[in-house]
């Protein structure tokens, strides 16, 4: 992939040389993960499968509808797996696929950044 630039001719005209015409792999990839508490919750599952009411509440900060909306999302894009547990009363359990288990490298690196950070 070309790197995008821009350029100014003669008479101070820009324009821009390879622009991105859809969306590049960096923001594919955000689009999956980096949604509000997604990889709070792939990093929650990743020593195994996890009830959803202590998902919710390791989630201090989150409310179950969002978590409950995140994980939705998250299992059509093929993150996270559901589980019924029991119809009566109702218990699921998640877990983290293999798709979601190779964004584990990622979450990784961006937890140290934002630790030597202090973000």
């Amino acid at each position: 992939m070309t790197q995008a630039r821009v350029t100014q001719d003669q008479q101070g005209r820009k324009q821009a040389l390879a622009p991105c015409l859809e969306p590049c792999p960096i923001e594919r990839g955000m689009r999956i993960i980096g949604g509000k508490w997604k990889g709070s919750i792939l990093w929650h599952l990743k020593e195994g499968p996890v009830r959803f009411n202590d998902l919710a509440r390791i989630l201090g900060g989150a409310s179950k509808k969002m978590v409950n909306q995140r994980l939705k999302e998250m299992e059509e894009q093929g993150l996270v797996r559901r589980q019924v547990l029991s119809d009566r009363p109702i218990a699921v359990a998640y877990e983290i696929t293999e798709f979601g288990r190779s964004s584990l490298a990622v979450l990784e690196q961006l937890k140290s950044w934002a630790e030597a950070h202090g973000i």
